[in-house]
């Protein structure tokens, strides 16, 4: 790799790292929303605090006209004085000033009066929406236009409209919107601060601890101190706090787990390594023997020689894939009475140290399974049934009947049903849920539960069941291939 190159991969790595240092986190983007929340909300309440101030600063013009109004009314027809009528237009902030009453209409006016009126605002009509939007109008495009208001009269006037200059209401609306915006600012900015903090003390905290947490576990999963430790709330981080432990102490039992079946597969292979050379050599052997001509070896001789057959070509198999699961079946049509017979001789049933077998199944019920699978799992359910009345025995259990293990079958329509009985002590209540699980479903002191889990396996990859019937006495293992 030339230096170019390396350079760069390092500039890529910098630019990586600075991205994640000046990333927006959560606590930033939930102050920043809620800043903007705030301040939506309140532009809601300053279009019409604003439109209300217009409002009202025009009435309070009208409520200062009412008083030349009044001077109108109580003076002589030829009219005031004009100093006087300066006076009252002054005090009102108005160019000019009339009122109606009795069908007569009464007119303060400065002399220089500009004749055009830019825009007439009534004020006896309640009109929300207009109101707001020649506020708007004021603030954004108010100069030199004027202004004729129009509004009830508290005296014997029919109305009193005033007319004023625009200049002044824009004036005192930009500084009360100024204030507004300033105060609107304030609040917005003291509510999202407690808003930040209350959320991020109930949640940006609690969900940053959790997503630290998920880091550090994935850092090494089988440390049990990298678990969790829920706070003990009572709410959906409380949920989310207890889920997660549960989650993690589940995976790492799991990964502890694999880890051991692994180093247990990792032994198994050695030792079916060096059992294949050991069984290599015994069929070599066995061979010979089966040319001797006594009658017993004539008998047991073909046997041993299957059977050593079978042990080779599994611990074959076993070494050249390496498996966890077993290979597809190769069915054929095989005699189930004669296949429990051979298991039975191989586990040495029916013999003066062993358990009476009985074999019930009809000589002509032919089934198509694996002859070498089917073999397996009749040999791990009879030679768990024989160490399970072995061990009854051994406890000095008294029974007045003989241990007996039992094999029966026969068709189910489509379907073949074989049983595997036997009359000793049964299956305790506490195995029974996890009876086919490998590790787990050991009914015996020192098992490992593999042989049920095997069974299991095997007349699953069949297309059948297995389970263990109730029954009163003993264990009743029923399979249906």
């Amino acid at each position: 790799m030339d230096s170019s190159t390396v350079d760069t991969q390092t500039m890529k790595l910098r630019l990586a790292r600075r991205g994640r240092r000046w990333r927006m986190g959560l606590s930033l983007k939930l102050l920043a929303l809620t800043v903007t929340f705030v301040m939506l909300a309140e532009i809601l309440i300053f279009v019409p605090s604003v439109a209300n101030f217009r409002k009202n600063w025009m009435e309070d013009r009208l409520a200062a006209a009412q008083v030349a109004v009044m001077v109108l009314e109580a003076s002589p027809r030829e009219g005031l004085p004009s100093g006087l009528e300066s006076q009252l237009l002054d005090g009102v902030g108005a160019l000019a000033i009339a009122a109606r009453a009795g069908g007569a209409r009464r007119l303060l006016a400065q002399e220089n009066l500009p004749p055009e009126v830019g825009r007439t605002v009534d004020l006896r009509e309640a009109d929300r929406l207009r109101s707001i939007a020649e506020s708007l109008d004021i603030l954004v495009n108010g100069a030199e236009r004027r202004i004729r208001v129009i509004g009830r009269s508290v005296g014997e006037a029919d109305f009193v409209e005033i007319v004023i200059d625009e200049r002044p209401l824009r004036a005192a609306m930009l500084e009360f919107a100024s204030n507004i915006f300033w105060l609107s600012l304030f609040i917005a900015g003291l509510t999202a601060a407690l808003v930040f903090l209350s959320l991020n003390w109930l949640i940006v905290r609690p969900v940053k601890r959790l997503a630290g947490n998920v880091l550090a576990f994935a850092g090494d999963p089988e440390d049990p101190g990298r678990i969790v430790e829920p706070s003990g709330r009572r709410d959906e981080i409380g949920d989310a706090e207890n889920a997660l432990a549960g989650m993690e102490r589940s995976l790492a039992n799991a990964l502890r787990e694999k880890k051991r079946l692994a180093a247990v597969g990792l032994a198994v292979s050695k030792i079916n390594h060096d059992l294949r050379n050991m069984l290599a050599s015994a069929q070599l052997l066995s061979d010979r023997i089966g040319e001797s001509r006594d009658p017993s070896v004539q008998r047991f001789g073909p046997k041993l020689i299957a059977t050593l057959g079978r042990a080779i070509e599994f611990c074959q198999s076993t070494l050249a894939y390496g498996r966890v699961t077993e290979l597809e079946p190769r069915r054929q049509p095989v005699a189930i009475a004669a296949l429990a017979n051979d298991v039975a001789d191989m586990l040495g049933l029916g013999t003066a140290a062993r358990p009476r077998f009985v074999n019930q199944v009809p000589p002509e019920l032919r089934v198509s399974v694996d002859p070498e699978q089917m073999f397996r799992v009749f040999s791990n359910l009879l030679r768990n049934a024989a160490q399970a009345l072995a061990a009854s025995a051994a406890r000095g259990v008294a029974s007045d009947e003989e241990p007996v293990i039992t094999v029966s079958g026969g068709m189910d329509g489509a379907r073949a049903v074989l049983r595997i009985i036997d009359n000793g002590p049964g299956v305790p209540e506490r195995a029974r849920s996890r009876l086919f699980e490998a590790f787990s479903g050991s009914t015996t002191a020192g098992g490992t539960g593999l042989g049920l889990a095997i069974a299991a396996e095997l007349v699953a990859l069949h297309g059948g069941t297995i389970a263990l019937e109730d029954s009163e006495r003993g264990a009743v293992f029923r399979i249906e291939i």
